[in-house]
């Protein structure tokens, strides 16, 4: 088509389209409008945007101290049943113990002996690790099971040998003191 044939198309139609003038300023408060819309978006934005970015900060830590105290819980003993969870709780709570009583005799004389026996319990955690990776692997094999808990044995033992050397030398260190004044 060309254009005039456009031209009389429009003009036959004439009264299907709405063609009255806009009132004068239309476009002006329009405008005004819009940007009354716009301030209190952007004096929002101003503020917002730090605090959405502080809370998905917080909530990543809080997720991530969630996971891991959950993957904590579901590992090792804790995850064969309910009895083995107390277990393993009193074995953890019994070693800390003895390594605070530990700690108590740590003087310059101990101090090899007491680093020494750190030592060997770090060897015993890293088995336990082990033994928890077993574990999974087996599907709760009773072996395992049983190898965990010696481990548990092995360590609260291994302390109190040395606490109880650590009270002998103790004891000895005082009896001697006695006799030579």
């Amino acid at each position: 088509m060309k254009k005039d044939s456009l031209d009389e198309l429009f003009e036959n139609l004439g009264g299907g389209f709405d063609v009255h003038q806009t009132p004068t300023g239309h476009q002006s408060r329009f405008l005004d409008k819009l940007q009354i819309v716009e301030k209190p978006r952007t004096k929002h934005r101003n503020w917002m945007y730090p605090v959405s970015i502080a809370a998905s900060i917080a909530a990543i830590f809080v997720l991530g101290f969630f996971f891991q105290n959950t993957t904590e819980d579901t590992t090792g003993l804790a995850s064969v049943s309910p009895e083995m969870k107390q277990t393993e709780s009193f074995f953890k709570t019994t070693i800390q113990e003895e390594l605070r009583t530990l700690q108590s005799f740590k003087t310059p004389e101990s101090e090899a002996l007491v680093k020494d026996a750190l030592v060997q319990l770090e060897v015993l955690e890293k088995e336990y690790k082990g033994l928890k990776n077993d574990l999974s692997e087996s599907g709760n094999d009773k072996r395992v099971i049983y190898a965990m808990i010696t481990n548990f044995q092995n360590r609260i033992d291994l302390l109190q040998n040395v606490i109880s050397t650590l009270e002998e030398v103790k004891t000895l260190k005082a009896f001697q003191n006695e006799t030579t004044l």
